[in-house]
């Protein structure tokens, strides 16, 4: 499952909604919107994205969150690191190799680290 799907699912079942209605609702099938949530389609569309905001009724920030979401969730990536350093080659094809062995704890602890150092770089440092 992805970020997005986790979150649509979520959203359903807050309202009681089969997946069936929701994509008839919505206009689309109901196989399109099982490949969705489970990861077996690539990314949403941004219109999609809209409508199913809309359809819960999201409010600004939530629906921001709902793209970020979306931009988060192919489930097939590619990751190009020519030209980068041969360390980052390494750690991409490390995590394309072990990524199904990991557990969540250790997922949650890569993904906080990350976000962490990224965070911290672009703080800005004491003035002088």
């Amino acid at each position: 499952m992805t970020p997005f799907g986790q979150r649509v699912r979520g959203l359903r079942k807050k309202k009681r909604l089969t997946l069936k209605q929701m994509a008839q609702d919505l206009g689309v099938s109901s196989a399109y919107f099982s490949a969705l949530e489970h990861g077996y389609r690539g990314r949403p569309t941004s219109g999609l994205v809209q409508q199913i905001a809309g359809y819960f009724m999201l409010s600004t920030e939530e629906t921001e969150d709902l793209k970020r979401l979306a931009r988060l969730s192919h489930p097939k990536v590619t990751v190009d690191t020519s030209g980068l350093n041969p360390k980052a080659t390494e750690l991409a094809n490390l995590l394309a190799e072990l990524i199904h062995e990991l557990d969540e704890d250790t997922v949650d602890w890569i993904i906080n680290e990350i976000r962490g150092r990224r965070a911290a770089r672009r703080r800005p440092g004491p003035t002088h």
